[in-house]
């Protein structure tokens, strides 16, 4: 039986490669393991030893305080009247927005927010 703590470290483990744009390969060539231990890790089926989440970190450029951050928001449900799914780093076509986003220029970033938030509210 999967703990919800390794399939939240599992979940951002791919959400951060997916973020930087590294294969499950690359990452396992990184940390000198195959790559289906890479995925075994992403859905929770393997824990993550504290030394191999070290090497998985620094693969990736993360402390390891990363892989836990959001522990406490993923235990609880969302607000009512939110239409977020409840595992947004699970969906892929939000963490494609969030790449293309961050590949925007800072100062066209911000004024794309601005319109996103303009346009949620008039929703």
């Amino acid at each position: 039986m999967k703990h919800p703590v390794d399939v939240h470290v599992g979940k951002r483990i791919r959400h951060r490669r997916w973020m930087t744009g590294t294969t499950q390969q690359q990452l396992a060539d990184r940390v000198g393991i195959k790559f289906q231990q890479i995925q075994k890790y992403e859905t929770g089926m393997n824990r993550v030893s504290a030394s191999r989440l070290w090497d998985i970190g620094r693969a990736l450029g993360v402390p390891v305080s990363f892989f836990f951050e959001g522990m406490e928001a993923a235990q609880t449900e969302a607000p009512a009247g939110t239409s977020l799914p409840g595992d947004i780093l699970s969906d892929k076509e939000a963490l494609e927005l969030l790449r293309s986003y961050y590949s925007i220029p800072e100062n066209q970033r911000r004024r794309l927010f601005d319109l996103a938030r303009v346009l949620s509210e008039a929703a």
